[in-house]
């Protein structure tokens, strides 16, 4: 069985829930009208996941919810980026693009000591 210490969940589960906040203000920075079921589809988590980070988005004045009738009589919802919204997805834009850069140069580094140690072998 394999144990992490609670400093490293806990960063992982702050670095999903950035990633997360990323997508979704990313995904309605484009399409403000989309619903929670085809963002939560998007973005690939649960329904709930996408609920709670919405209302959390909500509360803290980073996004706001406009309501509008639809073609089929429903009540629907336009999630409207704040500019304080659109300051924290620049920040996390930025913390997401070095992430992804490290995962890549230890991705390179791995692919390249996998092809020496193929190379080294063939020579044998």
């Amino acid at each position: 069985m394999f144990f992490m210490p609670c400093g490293s969940v806990s960063k992982i589960i702050k670095s999903m829930n950035d990633e997360l906040t990323f997508k979704l203000i990313r995904e309605l920075d484009g399409k403000p009208g989309q619903s929670q079921r085809l963002l939560s589809e998007t973005c690939g988590v649960s329904l709930g996941s996408v609920h709670y980070c919405l209302k959390a988005l909500i509360d803290k004045g980073f996004v706001k919810v406009h309501n509008f009738k639809n073609s089929d009589n429903k009540i629907a919802y336009a999630y409207i980026i704040t500019p304080s919204g659109f300051m924290l997805k620049k920040k996390l834009a930025i913390a997401f693009l070095k992430r992804k850069q490290k995962e890549y140069e230890k991705l390179k580094n791995e692919i390249q000591r996998l092809e020496e140690e193929l190379n080294q072998g063939e020579a044998s």
